[in-house]
């Protein structure tokens, strides 16, 4: 089924995305319109100035709270500039709409695994069944197990 219609021309301001973001970091995703990421950005945001209490796990935590902070302001102006150029390229011609026979299956079974595992430690943690000391003593094994993931993967392309 195809249709024709015609794109509304939305447009966001990457000074102000930003602007928002430096003040409460998630705001700005919000700003964009991807609350699901906004969401996702503020729980990290709090979780990580919870960290910072911890003195077992500094300064390890408080270098992975400044990267994000800056990571999720340049993310969030980003954002704005793809919907400004996505607004720009639609408002110009006709978009053709047309609806798949099936919805294309998207997302990784890798990543949510991991997701979940690392909050649960996390979470082991919060309650003091683990000590926050003992999981960054093991923060290698991220990098073993996402370079891992990126060879099997690879191994599967090529087969």
């Amino acid at each position: 089924m195809n249709e024709k219609t015609s794109v509304k021309k939305i447009t966001k301001s990457p000074f102000l995305a930003g602007i928002l973001s430096a003040i409460f970091p998630g705001t700005g995703a919000l700003y964009n319109g991807d609350y699901l990421r906004g969401i996702i950005f503020i729980i990290l945001f709090a979780g990580l100035v919870t960290m910072q209490t911890k003195s077992g796990v500094q300064p390890f935590a408080a270098l992975i709270l400044a990267g994000f902070y800056f990571f999720q302001i340049i993310d969030a102006v980003h954002s704005a500039r793809m919907i400004n150029l996505a607004s720009e390229i639609g408002s110009e011609t006709h978009v053709e709409v047309s609806r798949p026979a099936q919805t294309e299956v998207r997302g990784s079974l890798f990543w949510g695994l991991f997701l979940i595992g690392l909050g649960v430690i996390f979470l082991l943690a919060n309650f003091e069944v683990i000590l926050y000391e003992n999981i960054f003593d093991f923060w290698p094994l991220i990098i073993i197990v996402i370079g891992l993931k990126l060879i099997f993967e690879a191994a599967r392309r090529n087969k």
